[in-house]
């Protein structure tokens, strides 16, 4: 069995996590959360062996690497970094509510990888820039960085959504979201540990690009894209520390870091960039 199947349906198990979790975010009835939660286990578990897989196979072609080279690897492993917080999460928090809100960030990014024409899932050797053992290490920590801002994000979302339902079944719904403290604490926890992961990937990117082309910062448009997105959780950080800011406010800004984040993995491919995918 191929890497690309097992992703194939890898994202259809995301796909009824997702249904589970919403049925049991408008229903109310906890039944629907056990099946929910198992699934996104289980599409986690194809997932991880999907790359292990992919990373077995580019041994095999004589290429090795890890499976972080090309577009489609990096939204694979977006999407594996995604469930990876979110199972820590639902772990630790015992929030179901929260799948309801990430799990379709995970399931579209793999149904993009997988479904969408135009997006090459062969494996590639690697340029001589990117042969470096620097490349896990500034992928890793990039993604992980990303995938605590999702959860953010997600967070955010349920925040609003507590905040703004009112009667009726807006706000039955609001009685199926955890208690606003909660959320907040989450958020900020994500908001500070992708802050974190990104400044590691930064940095890492700076020495790999000092090893690789001979200068720690050229203002390539990703680079500068990064250093946008890490200013706005910067002040998103700052803003909670010495404003007080929580509720809708942190709400707000994790919306719009989230947008940020997309257009530097997503929006610098349509620019004259050293890291374009396209």
């Amino acid at each position: 069995m191929s890497d690309t199947l097992i992703i194939g349906w890898t994202t259809f198990v995301y796909l009824a996590s997702f249904a589970f979790y919403l049925v049991r975010m408008v229903h109310g009835r906890e039944r629907w959360g056990a099946p929910a939660s198992w699934l996104a286990r289980i599409g986690f578990a194809m997932h991880s062996a999907s790359l292990l897989l992919r990373w077995k196979n580019s041994y095999d072609l004589g290429i090795g690497h890890a499976p972080l080279s090309n577009f489609y690897e990096s939204l694979v492993f977006f999407s594996w970094s995604i469930l990876f917080i979110h199972l820590i999460l639902e772990s630790r928090s015992k929030i179901r509510s929260l799948g309801t809100f990430l799990m379709p960030v995970a399931f579209l990014l793999l149904a993009y990888a997988s479904m969408v024409p135009g997006v090459n899932n062969r494996i590639q050797p690697l340029i001589p820039a990117l042969q470096s053992n620097w490349l896990t290490v500034h992928v890793l920590t990039c993604f992980l960085g990303y995938a605590f801002f999702a959860a953010a994000f997600a967070l955010g979302i349920m925040i609003l959504l507590k905040s703004d339902a009112s009667a009726g079944a807006g706000s039955r719904l609001r009685q199926r979201i955890p208690g606003d403290d909660a959320l907040e604490e989450l958020l900020y926890q994500g908001v500070l540990l992708g802050f974190i992961f990104l400044s590691l990937g930064i940095a890492t990117g700076s020495i790999w690009a000092h090893s690789a082309w001979g200068s720690y910062w050229s203002w390539d448009p990703k680079e500068t894209w990064s250093l946008i997105t890490w200013i706005v959780y910067a002040l998103m950080l700052h803003a909670r520390a010495m404003r007080g800011w929580r509720g809708k406010r942190m709400a707000w800004l994790s919306l719009v870091g989230f947008a940020s984040v997309l257009f530097t993995y997503l929006g610098v491919n349509y620019l004259n960039s050293l890291h374009s995918y396209f």
